[in-house]
């Protein structure tokens, strides 16, 4: 491997000048290269690099630094490109990885473990702004670790520049509600899922949190044990045009078919974030069951559960909050627009499975069809809290039902209720809820199945004519 030997002065870092003789116009790189610490020598071989003619490489036998120093600090060393070497002009240039040199320093001390230096933690508390769907948060710091939200103090935000309240009566309290860990930091760091409350206490308009805890803590919820699965979809967009990862822009890919589940460079576009996703939420504990490529290129599915009770929404809000940052990070929009793309493609929805205790024990199917008939009664006020723009995705086509017209059926992935074969055969399981929206709240979705199957008490003619209408012998 052959080092380069001259480089101009003017390019040469002046804490490197004590190396050389300060009155040569020119260096010897090798020189200087080798007279530096080690942490020194991948700064400057970044910041120096030849015209074309020149290609840096990093030596395989290196071994600085740890995990992320070795990747971005290790010396890289100039080779001459022997194609090109009697055409070279010997010039020079900065390149933008002197750029890259202040990046590689952020990487450190972004992936610095503080917890040998300090018992203090950075907790990041999460809210949902005033869209209802959009994710808020900042940080603060902790005097030490802790297990339970119990521990944490609330805290405050200007609800003024969150669409959540006046100018002259701005404060909103947020209060601490379940932990999960800081994938992001690492260490002790947390991340920190609130609800919002006016100073007087009260819940303010956005926060379905609340509402959704008093339905779950109801003894007739306790004592059915409600199971959530959720499968969330999202789709990934190009930033600058807001076009679907992969897609060329201004056209389209071709037809649906090849990308479900598919393996490809011509199939798959982001596998690597729904894969970083996949890793952050299990480190987090986020009880994250799977993912898998979806129906329209472009776009992912990942499934949480099962989880119990109000731990269903918590933890969604959470794993859609790490995928905002992952995606923040690679450059990419995340859209949970229920119609992305007009047309003949897939919608995303937010398929919820469920389940009672009494449908997962003996005799349950019965049960769920009496849920299934109670859902048929409350199927207009499912629909307007199932999230914003589903009529564009509720079409009847594309594996979904009508959004005027209540269904249910097994292994029927165009109706609004769908019960799997197992469950038939078994004579006990689970329903799954087809209906909502990919930006729908799980707070809401959640305790509004709960309510409806088990606190709701149709009269009998309402519950004989809706089993008439939906064919349930109950």
């Amino acid at each position: 491997m052959q080092m380069v030997t001259l480089v101009s002065a003017a390019f040469v870092p002046p804490r490197f000048w004590s190396i050389a003789n300060p009155g040569n116009t020119h260096f010897s790189c090798q020189t200087i290269f080798q007279s530096l610490p080690s942490w020194e020598k991948g700064e400057m071989a970044q910041i120096l690099a030849p015209s074309s003619q020149w290609q840096m490489r990093l030596p395989k036998t290196s071994t600085i630094g740890g995990p992320v120093a070795t990747k971005m600090w290790s010396p890289l060393v100039l080779k001459q490109n022997r194609k090109g070497s009697a055409k070279s002009s010997g010039k020079f240039r900065v390149l933008a990885l002197s750029e890259n040199s202040t990046v590689n320093r952020l990487e450190k001390l972004l992936n610095m473990d503080i917890t040998q230096y300090t018992d203090k933690i950075i907790a990041e508390y999460i809210w949902i702004g005033g869209s209802g769907i959009d994710m808020r948060s900042k940080s603060r710091t902790l005097s030490k670790p802790v297990e339970h939200p119990s521990e944490l103090p609330k805290w405050n935000y200007d609800g003024s520049s969150t669409g959540q309240a006046p100018g002259d009566d701005s404060e909103v309290i947020i209060y601490p509600q379940a932990i999960f860990k800081d994938p992001f930091r690492g260490g002790n760091n947390i991340l920190v899922i609130c609800d919002a409350y006016t100073p007087a206490g009260e819940p303010i308009p956005t926060n379905k949190r609340a509402r959704a805890a008093e339905i779950f803590s109801n003894k007739k919820v306790v004592d059915e044990v409600p199971w959530f699965g959720i499968e969330q979809e999202y789709t990934l967009l190009q930033q600058n045009v807001k076009w679907p990862l992969g897609w060329p822009v201004g056209g389209y890919p071709g037809p649906q078919g090849p990308y479900y589940c598919g393996a490809g460079a011509d199939k798959s576009f982001g596998r690597d974030i729904s894969d970083a996703h996949y890793k952050a939420c299990l480190y987090a504990g986020i009880n994250i069951s799977g993912t898998n490529g979806e129906v329209m290129p472009g776009q992912w599915e990942y499934q949480v559960g099962p989880s119990v009770g109000i731990e269903a929404g918590d933890h969604i809000w959470c794993s859609r909050y790490i995928l905002e940052r992952i995606t923040e990070q690679a450059g990419v929009v995340l859209s949970l627009d229920p119609k992305p793309i007009e047309g003949d493609w897939n919608g995303a929805g937010c398929h919820t499975n469920y389940s009672t205790k009494s449908m997962r024990e003996e005799g349950g199917f019965e049960v769920i069809k009496k849920a299934i008939l109670n859902l048929s009664l409350r199927h207009k006020e499912h629909i307007s809290a199932y999230g914003e723009g589903n009529e564009r995705r509720l079409t009847g086509k594309h594996e979904t039902a009508s959004i005027n017209t209540f269904s249910w059926g097994v292994a029927n992935r165009g109706c609004s209720i769908r019960v799997g074969r197992d469950t038939e055969k078994n004579g006990k399981g689970y329903l799954e809820d087809r209906r909502p929206a990919s930006n729908m709240d799980p707070y809401i979705v959640t305790s509004l199945l709960a309510e409806t199957t088990i606190l709701y008490e149709p009269t009998l003619e309402a519950e004989a004519l809706a089993a008439q209408k939906v064919s349930l012998k109950v």
